[in-house]
């Protein structure tokens, strides 16, 4: 019998494809109890059939039915944020565990680099966005050695790795991505672009973080240099292809430009001095995704990590209580 932690993924599409795989060949502590979809053509449902993993598509409904149901402890939904909405409230009686890789943001925000910790026993978080899983790593990395009083990311994707959820979520991605460079990066203020890029072949996802900073001595510019490489480390070790594009720039604001524009509405107290400008690539590691699909890739990376950490604090609780009994 096996010792790992059932989950279910709703949303047989190719995020949930790809985190089926990522759960199947990666993880440590998970195993695939369940794909759930809404269309009984759907490949992705065949596909985890092939696996000899229970499917359904009838939805969150159908998940509730399946004879296992009481066995799957965390459930990661791949699908739209209306659709999470809907399946949260469903959901909600059982006490199982939600991981959103919607904008819908009804959990806090779980960015794994920055705050994996923070709320391990919270039953629905939320993993922002493909764009803030990227970036956010970043401001937060400025952030804890300089004030970042305003902070813009770019992420530049290939249009082939958008799909309809993608594009139906754009007005989401903006707002719950700005909030969280907030929340979760330390920004003072906050601004987020998605870029669909059509070029072909497919360009690999390209993100742009532009932070303003209160950083007037190179004491301080090698400490946010420093602090951006270790956090480069740190989201690699779970997204392999995540790496800077070249080195951390950091210039002097031009005496006289207007970035009061760019501060919280009400703001009269930060006096940022430089901006700091870097430049990532992220790579997919292809385990069902193209390797241009870094945007998707991060993204269920990020998820799994949260996942494994779940399961793998689980069941550290459950062993010190059994010490205790014993």
């Amino acid at each position: 019998m096996s010792d790992k932690m059932k989950v279910a993924i709703i949303g047989p599409g190719n995020i949930g494809s790809d985190l089926m795989f990522k759960v199947i060949r990666t993880s440590k502590h998970l195993e695939m109890g369940a794909m759930v979809g809404i269309e009984a053509t759907s490949d992705g449902l065949a596909r985890a059939e092939r696996l000899g993993i229970p499917t359904t598509s009838d939805g969150v409904e159908g998940l509730i039915a399946l004879p296992n149901f009481d066995e799957i402890e965390i459930i990661f939904d791949a699908t739209s944020a209306k659709a999470h909405e809907y399946n949260a409230g469903k959901l909600a009686p059982y006490g199982k565990t939600l991981i959103d890789l919607t904008p819908a943001a009804l959990g806090p925000f779980v960015v794994p680099a920055v705050n994996i910790d923070d709320h391990i026993d919270e039953k629905n978080v939320n993993m922002v966005t493909c764009g803030g899983q990227a970036t956010i790593p970043i401001v937060a990395a400025v952030s804890r050695v300089a004030p970042v009083a305003y902070a813009e990311i770019v992420a530049s994707i290939a249009s082939k790795s958008a799909g309809p959820g993608t594009r139906a979520n754009i007005d989401e991605f903006t707002e719950t991505t700005s909030a969280a460079i907030e929340s979760v990066g330390g920004a003072k203020n906050g601004k987020a672009i998605i870029i669909l890029n059509p070029a072909e072949p497919p360009l690999i996802m390209r993100d742009t973080v532009y932070t303003l900073v209160e950083a007037p001595d190179q004491d301080t510019q090698d400490r946010i240099r420093m602090s951006v490489e270790k956090m480069i480390e740190d989201v690699n070790s779970y997204v392999p292809g995540y790496r800077l594009k070249q080195k951390v720039q950091i210039n002097p604001i031009e005496e006289g430009a207007p970035v009061h524009t760019l501060l919280a509405e009400g703001d009269t107290e930060s006096a940022p001095t430089h901006q700091v400008s870097v430049f990532l690539e992220v790579e997919g590691a292809a385990h069902y995704l193209p390797s241009y699909a870094g945007n998707l890739d991060i993204m269920t990376a990020a998820a799994l990590a949260m996942g494994d950490r779940i399961a793998a604090h689980r069941a550290n609780l459950s062993a010190a209580n059994q010490e205790e009994k014993a």
